[in-house]
């Protein structure tokens, strides 16, 4: 039966490809320090401008096979995979939170977790245009988050930011040379802002194993030349690591408590 929920969930997950589909505008243009208003979206290939039925989330890439409806260039695969996250990102919120403003402000928070993931993985810097500003923004998590309180939201902040701090400081002591930027300190003192200590410490933990493992992974295919020069970048763990603490991490810490 088609329930209210259902149609609920629906909408909620086609609204969350749509902001996936602005993200990639966004993960695409504010590296270059291009406006991400306009131009309009087109193919950066041939420069035709897309219309909107070609601008689908999802659905323009499948029916498309792939390539520009005008040049027939391939279109990126990174596309629909951002749009996919985004929207479901947006359904599970809704299925933990319901229509609630913690469901809101976390899909915001989530949003720019993405964009900021995928230009750290392009280009290894994580923009203070988005960090920054988000600090601020998701102070405001006290207003709209149930258990959050404003003295959760300064303690998350010094918390996270004075943590990877302190790490890159001692590191620069004993290697004499920058190993963490300073974009994964905002990230961090931004998602202190929106989760609180208890918060930083789940995602600094889990971001660290989940790094440490894809890092691994990465080097793996390399030769022993290429290991030393991999670079690995710590905002997409950190991300990763946070959105699981806004899912499961009260759970999770609750059954480490009660392991030890």
């Amino acid at each position: 039966m088609f329930t209210l929920s259902v149609f609920i969930a629906v909408i909620s997950f086609i609204f969350g490809t749509c902001i996936g589909s602005f993200l990639n505008v966004v993960i695409c243009r504010m590296p270059e320090g291009q406006s991400i208003v306009s131009p309009p979206s087109h193919c950066p290939a041939c420069n035709h401008a897309i219309p909107c039925y070609f601008n689908l989330p999802i659905i323009s890439f499948l029916l498309l096979r792939g390539k520009c409806g005008f040049c027939k260039a391939p279109i990126s695969i990174r596309y629909p995979v951002v749009e996919l996250i985004t929207g479901l990102l947006a359904l599970g919120l809704f299925f933990k939170f319901g229509l609630t403003t913690a469901a809101f402000f976390y899909f915001i928070f989530g949003a720019v977790l993405i964009a900021i993931s995928f230009i750290d993985l392009d280009h290894q810097i994580i923009p203070d245009k988005l960090s920054l500003p988000g600090i601020i923004i998701f102070s405001t998590s006290c207003l709209f988050v149930p258990q959050m309180r404003f003295v959760s939201v300064v303690s998350g902040i010094l918390t996270g930011g004075g943590i990877l701090y302190l790490v890159a400081l001692f590191y620069y002591y004993i290697r004499k040379h920058q190993g963490m930027g300073g974009g994964d300190i905002k990230l961090l003192a931004m998602i202190g802002a929106a989760t609180g200590v208890e918060g930083v410490f789940f995602t600094l933990f889990t971001g660290s194993i989940l790094g440490t493992l894809g890092g691994v992974a990465a080097m793996l295919p390399a030769g022993k030349s290429q290991i030393k020069q991999a670079k690995i970048p710590f905002g997409p763990f950190l991300s990763l690591g946070a959105i699981l603490y806004i899912f499961w991490g009260k759970p999770i810490i609750q059954w480490y408590i009660n392991l030890l």
